[in-house]
């Protein structure tokens, strides 16, 4: 990387602030957000993703601003905006866009452009090109050049973090691949690999996170089915896990911003290619409908412990997509919380790693502290946040009216036999 390069990096969320943080720690780096509350936030040396501590955003040589004309300091920029789906499950560019139009009004001759954010195979070329070649009025290719490096990053995950984890990049061209595998190679430890072209290297990070979820439909749809045989899935996973080659995957909620959006992505680019995914929707079909099978079977297991349904009081135990992560988007706990309440249970939600003001903004859901929780006829472990991995049964049992309470452990986090001896009926999935 040359001495004179500048970097920036346009979105400061789970993906973008250890971008940014890595280059801090090396050169000059300026961090751009649209968020104001999250730029004074960072500059006060707070992370309310919990990504980073205050010590690892001290004494960095990065730059915290929401002024675009910062970005014109830079020659190599870094996109990390999110890249959702809207309701109906089509892919939403408007963040991405938008960041292109912001880029694109303060782009340089000789800049270089790399983006991160999750897209489908032709999306830089030919979504994003165009926009910022009309905002600044260069030609891709002769004034600018692009690339394409996605995003690896795991929320929560010490252990495999942006540093650590080989990093994927691409160019539109030999000079551009080379420059952009040397300048990630001076923050990323694990080393870098350039793909053949910016499309595959696309492809790659939409089918990273489609084999995952097609995975955890397989498991997801056999624990529907020994569900119906009365068969505990776990169980049989365990027993089936003692063969050398058997992947272990367990069956669970998959929401978040990757493995439940991504496969939406890659099946939209074949539908406008003319081919009709199976097996993707498939898996997508079953992931999507567990929150609503778990919140059935909840009532279930509620009148075969001869309590009444409607008013009955439950605690569902986190909101977030994953355990101890704050990131509630795309939260599958939600259609739980749903699905219960259309049977007529009154929800009551405790989740002490997620931001309350969030969770009331997002999804009108109202946490309660765990000191707070009202007695209830039953608990639904939908998210084991290390908080609630280390109480007892008996603190459990405490939070229960009845002397036949239902224990849901969706993602069997918890001992089963210390929680039947505490007098719970259990179900997981």
């Amino acid at each position: 990387m040359s001495a004179q390069t500048v970097v920036s990096v346009v979105g400061l969320g789970y993906v973008g602030l250890p971008v940014a943080v890595a280059f801090g720690q090396k050169q000059m780096t300026i961090g751009f957000d649209v968020q104001e509350s999250r730029v004074a936030e960072l500059k006060q040396g707070i992370d309310r993703t919990q990504e980073h501590s205050v010590e690892e955003l001290k004494n960095l040589q990065l730059v915290y601003t929401c002024d675009k004309n910062e970005l014109k300091k830079a020659n190599f920029h870094i996109i990390c905006v999110p890249t959702p789906v809207d309701s109906s499950n089509q892919p939403d560019l408007t963040p991405l866009l938008r960041a292109c139009e912001t880029l694109g009004s303060v782009l340089k001759t000789g800049d270089t452009v790399v983006f991160e954010s999750t897209v489908y195979p032709g999306a830089t070329e030919e979504d994003c090109v165009p926009v910022l070649e009309r905002i600044s009025g260069l030609v891709c290719g002769k004034d600018f050049k692009v690339g394409y490096s996605p995003e690896r990053i795991n929320p929560a995950d010490k252990e495999h973090t942006f540093s650590k984890t080989l990093k994927v990049v691409s160019g539109m061209d030999a000079a551009s691949a080379e420059l952009i595998a040397k300048t990630y190679a001076s923050v990323v430890e694990a080393g870098v690999f350039k793909a053949a072209s910016i499309k595959v290297a696309e492809a790659a990070k939409v089918i990273e996170n489609t084999q995952r979820d097609l995975n955890i439909a397989l498991v997801n749809e056999l624990a529907l089915i020994f569900d119906r045989l009365g068969i505990d899935t776990h169980d049989v996973l365990e027993a089936a896990g003692t063969k050398w080659n058997f992947l272990k995957f367990t069956p669970g909620l998959v929401g978040g911003h990757c493995i439940g959006v991504d496969p939406y992505y890659l099946t939209h680019k074949a539908e406008k290619c003319g081919y009709h995914p199976q097996v993707i929707q498939a898996g997508r079909r079953i992931n999507d409908n567990m929150g609503r099978f778990i919140a059935q079977q909840t009532v279930k297991e509620m009148i075969h412990a001869g309590q009444n349904i409607k008013d009955s009081l439950v605690t569902v135990f986190g909101l977030t997509f994953k355990e101890n992560c704050p990131d509630i988007r795309n939260s599958k706990v939600v259609d739980v919380i749903n699905e219960l309440q259309d049977f007529g249970v009154t929800v009551q939600v405790c989740d002490p790693v997620a931001d309350a003001k969030e969770a009331k903004k997002e999804y009108g859901v109202d946490l309660v502290p765990l000191d707070q929780l009202k007695p209830s006829k039953g608990i639904v472990m939908a998210v084991a946040h290390q908080a609630f991995q280390e109480m007892k049964p008996g603190d459990f049992k405490k939070l229960c009216d009845t002397d036949s309470p239902v224990f849901i452990d969706v993602k069997a986090q918890l001992n089963r036999d210390a929680l039947v001896q505490a007098g719970f009926r259990i179900w997981r999935l």
